[in-house]
């Protein structure tokens, strides 16, 4: 199946949440198994909380900072970071035309 980041912006922001009355900033564009990939675009602050299963961040576009475990690192196009389940993790001082897909995977507090 194919996805594109076009298909997930136009579907941004999603139904709004407890969290994200607004509009929650990321959708859901595949799952199989254990693994869910999603695409999101974060617009003002960060709200997102540790996850339960481990993860993987490709940087579509933008820049910005992600905070984890409380170590800061640039982000921009083409980056890609991995978050273990249950750290604690933030993007910062993005830019507007931030995206980044996001891969969850494996059992549930991580491998």
């Amino acid at each position: 199946m194919k996805v594109s980041i076009a298909q997930a912006l136009t579907r941004l922001p999603a139904a709004p949440t407890a969290t994200y009355p607004q509009g929650a900033p990321f959708v859901t564009m595949l799952v199989g198994g254990t693994m869910s990939v999603e695409v999101f675009a974060p617009k003002g602050t960060d709200l997102q909380q540790p996850h339960t299963q481990d993860e993987l961040y490709f940087i579509h576009s933008g820049t910005g900072q992600i905070v984890i475990n409380g170590q800061r690192f640039d982000v921009a196009a083409g980056d890609a970071f991995f978050v273990a389940a249950g750290v604690e993790h933030r993007f910062e001082n993005f830019s507007n035309d931030f995206v980044t897909w996001v891969v969850f995977y494996g059992p549930q507090g991580g491998e």
